[in-house]
């Protein structure tokens, strides 16, 4: 995938009055070939340097009053509260220079992966009738794809300064990138509900069954929003550094657990069903990675303009897949012992993973002990989203756990939707999110298998789309250079493209996923012809559908509007 370290020039401070822009876009005809439209060339800057906090003002009203709150906590605590703006190259934190800090490109992945809910979707190769083998190859391959469309993405985060969703509005245009935000907002509840169904799993079994799994949930998500309220520059080590603990708890249960792996049980499906299998967890699997596409750039805005873009693909790709395959992997070899092994078997079935990891794991002390610190790990990290959402990017850096990355993004997403929802403070959007968190994580705790297989897929899906969508804009109808982005332009509407070629190619991507998923609802017409349960080729259906539409429905709409 070709990489392109070129980025636009330093300009100045974006809200500043007196700058005047000229633009190489034109009206008429454009061929596919051009150079893009849009490209903004600064006449004059006047560039003031400061880039501290905004200090705090008298509003009247309630929300003037939680603004004028949040502007107080910002000057005294860096509390972010710019919200969704651009990050401007000389606004950036020179800190995010060193090495050490940009190794978090991969590190932040590493912690918000490594985790429980990894490891029981590792679970359904056996689910799906697939041998061990099988599991594990097609795990390690949809992880890697899945994970290479995220770090692509998160190319365009330093160049531009700017969020996932507002990188979006310049190939889907101002209203339809509106849909990526509501579907981010989805996504990222289902990601946290996620992680509190598996902490409540392990809270419940450290506590032999008298906390039970909805109290358990319930403790999980309060417990994170009670500490969002604490100090910060402890978690910034604890942030840092975490993944190395859940590495060391992995390597342990792979050194007690791993030689009971079954390597000799050959696949229960066989034929075209055993075709269809494979690749419906390789959606799933697959939809895993990449669902952090449309959020991965959200946490790259504060490093330097100039950061290699092959550095940030690889840091990030691999950030993504190899602890995620070290979760995933574990599960599939636990997974292999169901058919095998009764014991672990009606564990899992009557008592859940966190009871499961409890019987497999010895001396019981030590698995309790090790099922504490996931569950304090589930607090922490919806501690750390939480907090993340009211304390901002600039203490965001390196923070731990599914929820954390889901939480903070899914508040941009909401200030991103409409203008209005920009003006509401952050913190804000945090409890409602929360309140999201919290009715699905008890609505759905009985089914978490269910969920993941059905909720990770759909995530690919439109993902996928997304991808494609953003992919074919740059390399196709930009050059390929951040220079043909009119980056000063990224919040106003009429210098944004219509939209017509990103929500026409969008939606019959959606048509395409539709047309070959599989899911427990609902089985696709094209996917029924795999086998006797039907075969998931959603998103190879998305990819084509995305790509055949985009570009000349693109060109058109260059050609005759201009934009």
């Amino acid at each position: 995938m070709a990489m392109d370290d070129s980025y636009p020039p330093v300009s100045g401070r974006g809200e500043m009055a007196d700058q005047r822009y000229t633009t190489s876009a034109s009206t008429g005809p454009i061929d596919i070939s051009e150079k893009p439209i849009a490209r903004a060339t600064i006449v004059s800057e006047d560039i003031s340097s400061d880039s501290s906090s905004p200090t705090p003002v008298k509003h009247g009203g309630i929300l003037g009053r939680l603004c004028h709150y949040e502007a107080i906590l910002d000057r005294r605590f860096g509390v972010e509260a710019q919200g969704p703006e651009r990050i401007l190259p000389q606004d950036r934190k020179p800190e995010y220079e060193k090495w050490s800090n940009q190794a978090v490109m991969a590190l932040l992945w590493a912690s918000g992966t490594m985790n429980l809910s990894c490891f029981t979707t590792g679970f359904l190769g056996w689910e799906f009738g697939l041998s061990l083998k099988q599991t594990i190859l097609v795990t390690v391959f949809a992880t890697l794809i899945g994970s290479a469309t995220t770090g692509w993405c998160a190319t365009l985060g330093p160049g531009t300064g700017l969020r996932q969703v507002s990188i979006s509005r310049y190939s889907f245009g101002w209203w339809p990138s509106k849909i990526i935000a509501l579907l981010n907002v989805i996504e990222q509840l289902g990601w946290s509900s996620v992680g509190c169904i598996t902490g409540g799993l392990s809270l419940s079994a450290v506590s032999d069954g008298r906390v039970n799994l909805v109290l358990g949930v319930v403790i999980i998500a309060v417990v994170g929003l009670c500490f969002s309220f604490v100090g910060l520059r402890a978690v910034m080590t604890y942030e840092k550094y975490a993944w190395a603990v859940f590495f060391l708890i992995f390597m342990i249960m792979y050194g007690e657990v791993g030689h009971y792996a079954d390597i000799k049980t050959p696949p229960q499906v066989t034929g075209a069903t055993e075709s269809g299998m494979i690749l419906t967890l390789l959606g799933v699997v697959y939809g895993s990675s990449a669902s952090w596409s449309s959020i991965c750039s959200d946490y790259y805005v504060q490093y330097p303009v100039n950061t290699s873009k092959t550095k940030i693909f690889l840091l990030t790709t691999f950030g993504i897949t190899i602890p995620t395959c070290i979760g995933m992997v574990m599960g599939c070899c636990v997974g292999s012992t169901m058919g095998i092994n009764t014991e672990w078997a009606d564990t899992y079935n009557n008592s859940g993973v966190g009871q499961l990891i409890q019987t497999i794991l010895y001396p019981l002390g030590f698995a309790k002990f090790l099922l504490v610190i996931l569950v304090l790990s589930g607090s922490t990290s919806i501690f750390l989203s939480l907090l993340s959402s009211n304390l901002g990017f600039t203490q965001v850096q390196g923070q731990i756990g599914m929820n954390c990355i889901a939480i903070y993004s899914a508040a941009l997403s909401i200030q991103q939707f409409a203008r209005p929802l920009k003006a509401v403070p952050r913190f804000f959007w945090t409890l409602i999110v929360f309140v999201g968190i919290l009715l699905l994580g008890i609505a759905g705790r009985n089914h978490l298998l269910e969920v993941l297989e059905n909720f990770l897929a759909l995530l690919g899906y439109w993902n996928t789309a997304f991808f494609v969508i953003l992919f074919l804009e740059h390399y196709l109808f930009r050059g390929g250079s951040l220079e043909n982005y009119d980056l000063e332009a990224w919040n106003t509407p009429s210098r944004m493209p219509v939209g017509i070629a990103g929500l026409t190619a969008f939606l019959l991507g959606i048509v395409g996923c539709i047309l070959g998923m599989v899911q427990t609802w609902y089985v696709g017409v094209i996917a029924k012809k795999i086998g006797d349960s039907g075969g998931d080729i959603g998103n190879q259906l998305a990819l084509v559908f995305t790509v055949v539409a985009y570009i000349p429905v693109r060109y058109l709409e260059r050609k005759y509007i201009g934009r």
